[in-house]
């Protein structure tokens, strides 16, 4: 007879080797090198002592005093280690806050600078966050600015923006930080006054290996497995820098084993456990004892094992129907069907609501491989339904209230939302831990790539740039002035405009949107959008207006025209933002200097017209701005006249063509008038008006 309680240990050995990742197997540093600074494990490539522990200088440990670890970035920099973790690949550091009129505070404490390192500051776990004034306060986003930072970003350096004509004593503040510590942690502190650094997270991969650390490793494209071992494996990641031979390497232990992939030292689960024999024995004879025990219990325990068995499938069908009704009232599915019975929300009604089946299904099981880009709302992964649509479904990176809320305010702001420049969305799944949203497949990627990687297939001219930003003006004006109540965008910039199959307009990511009352002006609400598209006055005193969706286009508008980014370090200071720049340039007379080359193929009357119309979107006073139904107003006109001149000279070609076929006398003239008058009043001569900007 089968002991049922050795079976039962058995049972819970199994489970926990196969969870269990956090066992210390064997040795994680070199032999005959120290792996503990204090209480901090130091796992190679990190490593203390000499060089010889460490994969190379970038990665030798300091411990100082035998309790503190150190990484050296330069000769006179260091930074205190707070953890490493070899399954992310990061390591987190104490980073300085930089203070600014802050009494006794330092000024501009020197922040790491890893341009030459293998480090990165991470975009997906740092936050930029900055303020004008110390609250006593957590700043989670409320009443100070916060946002994402540029991947692949090395370079720290704040810059307060302060009126030098004036003595300005304002207490500033700028620094990273790590998202999740500011959940966690930042409440319990009174004062940002309090503090001197705050965690921030790098990530790091091998650069510069060799066969000879690596003698298994096999030439594959990046992402495959390049070692064939079975207990680790490690993959390269050419994103960073595609020229770059070798390719940073990464390595991992592979599922149910456990320890350092680096020195080759992945061991199965079973060790770290106790009676790990018992492991061993239970993975290797389960399915030979399951069947004895079939045999010796008879036809009874038979049927007791199928009872069992569908009463275990009758509760985890039953468990599942009340988790997917728990995630469908945490994600909003009760304020969704709100919306979709509400009689002054027609296109609402249409919003199909999908069950996760369906969208495992079209995405194969969110495979990785259909991944189509990443953000800061999400994940965006290339699908076909059962209907041989091809649709694209965003589904949220992190389980975050706020994500959540973005994403239930993106389903019902685009489901009243039809215009042939705006994204259609064409469901939504609430059923699931994190809500997915469904929209039509854009294929051709964002304007982005279009403007600032140049594309021999598809040339991207002067007048493809100026339909464009006709389109993105036709559709802001839209959502401002046309829908039952404004919208407004809040995060216009270039990775936001899709092209589809035509290369025509999709407005896109809705998330952070606004649909106020008619009869509002402005909408009250933390700081968001993107560094270098940000209204100046929306980032002073919190009141969104459409006018700082015009000035972001009117960002957007110079990006087109010049083929440069909104933010760049390589400008000089004063011109880091591109909307600086331009208007610099315009003041000066020099604005063709800084204009795309495809751009200065155009029309000179055209470019001018366009330049000028970006200016005055960009006045920092919102009130000077135009709406952007005059915007695309005057867009228009300038296609039209264009479409006219085109037209006229068409005319032109054609009545000399047939007064050269036609056998006339030498003496005989023909005289031609071109106009876009239909009258013969010879004043009435189409005319684009010059567009001026006023301070």
């Amino acid at each position: 007879m089968v002991n049922p309680i050795r079976v039962l240990l058995h049972i819970i050995i199994i489970t926990l080797a196969s969870y269990s990742t956090q066992g210390a197997v064997g040795p994680i540093a070199k032999p005959g090198c120290e792996r503990l600074c204090g209480n901090m494990s130091i796992p190679y490539p990190f490593g203390m002592d000499s060089l010889g522990c460490s994969f190379d200088k970038w990665f030798q440990i300091y411990c100082r005093n035998s309790t503190t670890p150190f990484l050296k970035l330069t000769n006179a920099q260091e930074v205190e280690v707070l953890n490493i973790d070899l399954i992310r690949g990061t390591v987190k550091i104490n980073h300085p806050i930089s203070f600014l009129n802050c009494g006794k505070k330092r000024p501009f404490q020197e922040a790491a600078n890893l341009t030459t390192t293998p480090f990165v500051f991470s975009q997906v776990n740092n936050r930029f966050t900055c303020d004008s004034t110390l609250r006593r306060t957590s700043c989670n986003g409320m009443n100070c600015c916060q946002t994402t930072i540029p991947k692949y970003y090395k370079i720290f350096k704040p810059d307060f923006d302060i009126d030098r004509t004036k003595r300005d004593e304002r207490c500033m503040y700028a620094f990273l930080v790590e998202h999740e510590w500011i959940h966690t942690m930042f409440g319990k502190y009174s004062d940002i006054a309090d503090m001197e650094n705050v965690p921030v997270v790098l990530e790091w991969r091998l650069y510069n290996w060799t066969r000879k650390e690596f003698p298994l490793v096999l030439e594959t494209k990046t992402g495959d497995e390049l070692i064939k071992s079975s207990t680790f494996y490690c993959k390269v990641d050419n994103s960073v820098d595609r020229n770059q031979s070798p390719p940073p390497l990464q390595c991992l232990c592979k599922h149910g084993f456990d320890g350092n992939p680096y020195i080759h030292n992945c061991q199965d689960v079973c060790l770290t456990l106790p009676g790990s024999h018992l492991c061993y024995e239970s993975k290797r004879h389960t399915t030979s004892k399951k069947l004895i025990l079939g045999l010796s219990m008879g036809f009874g325990l038979l049927v007791f094992t199928i009872a069992a068995w569908c009463s275990r499938n009758a509760l985890k069908k039953r468990e599942r129907v009340k988790r997917k009704e728990k995630f469908f009232k945490r994600n909003g599915g009760l304020l969704l069907q709100q919306q979709m019975s509400s009689t002054n929300k027609v296109n609402v009604e249409q919003t199909k609501v999908f069950t996760s089946k369906e969208l495992k299904k079209a995405t194969d099981n969110f495979n990785v491989n259909r991944i189509l880009g990443q953000g800061g709302q999400g994940t965006v992964f290339k699908g076909m339904l059962s209907d041989g649509r091809i649709v694209a479904v965003k589904m949220s990176k992190i389980l975050d209230e706020g994500k959540i809320t973005e994403f239930i305010n993106e389903i019902v702001i685009l489901s009243q939302i039809n215009h042939r420049n705006v994204v259609k969305v064409l469901g939504c799944c609430l059923e699931t831990e994190v809500p997915l949203l469904v929209y039509e497949y854009i294929p051709n990627g964002t304007l982005s790539e279009y403007i600032h990687n140049r594309n021999d297939d598809f040339p991207f001219t002067w007048k493809i740039r100026l339909r464009v930003v006709t389109e993105i003006a036709s559709a802001l004006s839209y959502l401002h002035s046309s829908t039952s109540s404004p919208i407004y965008h809040r995060d216009i910039k270039s990775t936001n405009i899709l092209l589809d199959e035509k290369y025509r307009v999709k407005i896109a990511d809705f998330g952070t949107s606004k649909s106020v009352n008619i009869d509002q002006t402005h909408v009250t609400t933390q700081v968001h959008g993107t560094f270098g598209y940000l209204d100046p006055e929306y980032f002073q005193s919190n009141q969104f207006t459409d006018k700082s969706d015009v000035y972001s286009f009117g960002v957007l508008l110079v990006e087109l025209l010049t083929g440069q980014k909104a933010i760049s370090l390589t400008r000089s200071q004063e011109g880091r933002s591109l909307a600086t720049y331009f208007i610099v340039s315009m003041q000066r007379n020099q604005v063709f200097d800084i204009l795309d080359t495809s751009v200065l193929e155009g029309p000179r009357d055209e470019i001018l017209a366009v330049a000028n119309i970006a200016k005055r979107c960009l006045n920092l006073n919102s009130r000077k701005r135009p709406s952007m139904k005059e915007v695309t107003v005057e867009l228009e006109g300038i296609e039209i006249s264009k479409r006219a001149s085109a037209q006229a000279q068409t005319q032109l070609c054609e009545e000399f063509e047939y007064v050269r076929t036609q056998e006339i006398e030498p003496w005989d003239v023909v005289s031609t008038s071109i106009g876009l008058s239909s009258d013969n009043n010879s004043g009435d001569r189409y005319e684009l008006p010059l567009l001026s900007f006023t301070n």
